[in-house]
This record gives C-alpha cells, sequence and structure tokens, in this order.
C-alpha cells in the first residue's frame, strides 16, 4: 500500500523547500542530536516508545545492555522496558495493544531518571505555547514530546506521539519528526495547527492530549 500523501499545508522535510525551512531556522538545537537517533516506531502503537527511546539515547541517558550488540549500550524499543519501575507504569504488552496517553508518556520518562513535565493542550494559549517551542529548540539539552490529533494536521489516522526536531520562525512553523516513517515523512506544519492538534481530546483519558517536556535529571 502506497503511503498517504502530505496534506496541502505540511511541508515534508525531504523536499527542497523543508530543507531551506530548516537551514533557514534558528531554533534548531534539537535536530541534530535527535536526528542521529532517529527511529521508527516498531510496530502501530510504538509511537510513544520510538518517542521516548529517541529521547534517551539524544540525551545520552546511561543504557542498559541491548540484545545481539555484546558490549555496547543503547536504548531500544525492547531494553526500555527492562526496569521494574518502567514496568510498574505500563507494560510493553498493553502498549503494543492500545498505545499511551501524555501522562503515562511522562510517568515512563521519569521513570528512567529525567525530568519531565507534561502540559495539556487545552492549558496553553497559542502564544505560550510558541514562546514553548522556541526555548525549548533553542537549547541542546531538553528534548520536546507532542501528542497530537493527526486529522487536524489534514493527515490520515488519530492520536500520534512524536518528537519536535525546529522551529522556523519567519512562516511559523514547527518540523515533527514522525516516527512512523512508514507512513508520513517529518514535516513543517504551522505551529498554529499543531496547537489546535494537541487541545483536542484523547479518549482513553478524556483529557486534551498536549506536550512533554523532558530534561536530564
Amino acid at each position: 500500500m502506497a503511503a498517504p500523501k502530505p496534506a496541502a499545508s505540511t511541508i515534508p522535510l525531504p523536499e527542497p523547500q523543508g530543507q531551506s525551512l530548516l537551514l533557514q531556522s534558528a531554533d534548531r538545537a534539537d535536530y541534530g542530536p535527535l536526528a542521529e537517533q532517529f527511529l521508527t516506531q516498531a510496530n502501530l502503537a510504538y509511537c510513544g516508545v520510538a518517542s521516548m527511546v529517541m529521547v534517551l539515547n539524544s540525551l545520552a541517558v546511561p543504557a542498559p545492555a541491548a540484545a545481539g550488540y555484546g558490549s555496547y549500550r543503547f536504548w531500544t524499543q525492547d531494553n526500555v522496558f527492562d526496569a521494574a519501575a518502567t514496568r510498574a507504569v505500563l507494560s510493553p504488552e498493553l502498549v503494543a495493544r492500545q498505545g499511551m496517553t501524555l501522562q503515562e508518556l511522562r510517568a515512563l520518562l521519569a521513570s528512567h531518571g529525567l525530568q519531565a513535565r507534561a502540559i495539556h493542550g487545552d492549558r496553553l494559549s497559542l502564544a505560550q505555547f510558541r514562546l514553548l517551542v522556541r526555548s525549548n529548540l533553542a537549547r541542546a539539552d531538553d528534548r520536546l514530546l507532542v501528542n497530537y490529533f493527526r486529522p487536524s494536521l489534514g493527515q490520515a489516522g488519530g492520536g500520534h506521539i512524536s518528537p519536535l526536531a525546529a522551529y522556523n520562525a519567519n512562516t511559523d512553523r514547527v518540523l515533527i519528526l514522525d516516527v512512523a516513517r512508514y507512513r508520513y515523512p517529518s514535516v513543517w506544519v504551522p505551529l498554529a495547527d499543531l496547537w489546535q492538534a494537541i487541545r483536542t481530546t484523547d479518549s482513553s483519558s478524556g483529557r486534551s492530549r498536549g506536550v512533554v517536556v523532558v530534561r536530564r535529571g
């Protein structure tokens, strides 16, 4: 099955315009570290897991052994659930069946010793969201994950989680490194559209989606 075409309001990163937006962006400190650790989610429900692994590796959080790699240590979508504290939050079997909510994503990240703060979208004005995005993406020592509703961006599907990597002030667009790489490319989207997408209600929690701000503990 062919991948859906990006919506008209989105600009795929691989296209010349997408590359130009990245080069012209002042707020792109997270792009390099995240791009180095870019993953495709292991199954249809693992968008949060793949995003979490990208964050852990890009922040150089000490990792356990990875099966099949000898003495090399790095985070994978399997060993990220090795710790008892992580499994106490959510099991990989449950995530594979139903994904995760914003607060579950925060708790999973915190179980690895990270400072993780979840902010529901309905608590942020557009101006506050813009300030949060710009301040985060201007620094290399933190990460910003978004939990959003794809149809608000003109995409097929439902709720999704991926990291943000850059902000272009001239166009007021933000770059999503989409971990569903088999389905959509990474895209630049209007910040206002993403703001609307994080304000939608997650039927699993009954609360709005939102963002998780992550730093080393």
